[in-house]
């Protein structure tokens, strides 16, 4: 093989090769996770299990966190209205880092009928991470303020994550703590989660881009050579 040919070959292998790194899949782990809830209210001790789903999306140099409770948690003798009842929580991360997350949302939009369970609205908040590594975010403390009063509810069932994931701190700041068990640990880290759909459109995306350097590449060597034939 000549120079020449052994020159395009081993660009078109380095292009096919970027290619297939930028289709790696996002190092995240997510799963609804049901919490044990046990409340503190001004009538009473209560109990209620709601699922909880965590989401994140890098912003900037951090990942905002979303808390989603699939069930209504607690419940009032009396109607709430609109606007009456403020909720929050704490995220707890562990991992490479073990840290708390405050999150928070908006009132309840409409009015809850006496005796029947609180929809809390979604919770969010803003995690900047210390340390890279794998990190592991759960459900902890929900705080609901109503008319003056204050209800506390600590998850009672020691649940798991609701999200692994791979981050990297401003900086480049070396991770502390280990792999989480059952954790994702292949591929590059791309530190997002939800569907894979706009990861994988990146990867395409790159590979195109490099494809067509290769072929660039390919067409000016053909040409060279019927330029001197």
């Amino acid at each position: 093989m000549s120079d020449r040919k052994r020159s395009t070959a081993l660009a078109l292998a380095s292009a096919l090769a970027g290619s297939a790194v930028l289709f790696t899949a996002p190092a995240a782990h997510a799963a609804v996770v049901d919490v044990a809830y046990d409340c503190k209210t001004p009538i009473g001790d209560k109990s209620a299990v709601s699922p909880i789903d965590i989401k994140s999306v890098k912003e900037g140099d951090g990942y905002k966190l979303t808390m989603s409770f699939q069930k209504g948690v607690s419940s009032s003798p009396i109607e709430l209205g609109k606007g009456a009842m403020s909720p929050s929580a704490v995220i707890v991360v562990g991992g490479a880092e073990k840290v708390s997350v405050p999150v928070s949302g908006p009132s309840n939009p409409e009015a809850v009928p006496p005796d029947t369970p609180i929809k809390i609205t979604d919770l969010s908040g803003t995690y900047t991470p210390k340390k890279s590594g794998k990190v592991t975010f759960t459900a902890g403390v929900l705080t609901i303020k109503a008319m003056g009063t204050t209800t506390t509810c600590t998850p009672g069932n020691n649940p798991g994550p609701s999200l692994e994931l791979d981050v990297t701190a401003p900086g480049g700041g070396g991770g502390g703590g280990g792999t989480q068990p059952g954790a994702d640990t292949t591929g590059d880290t791309l530190p997002q989660t939800g569907p894979t759909d706009s990861a994988l459109a990146l990867g395409t995306l790159g590979g195109t881009v490099l494809l067509a350097g290769a072929a660039g590449v390919l067409w000016l060597t053909r040409r060279g050579q019927r330029a001197r034939s």
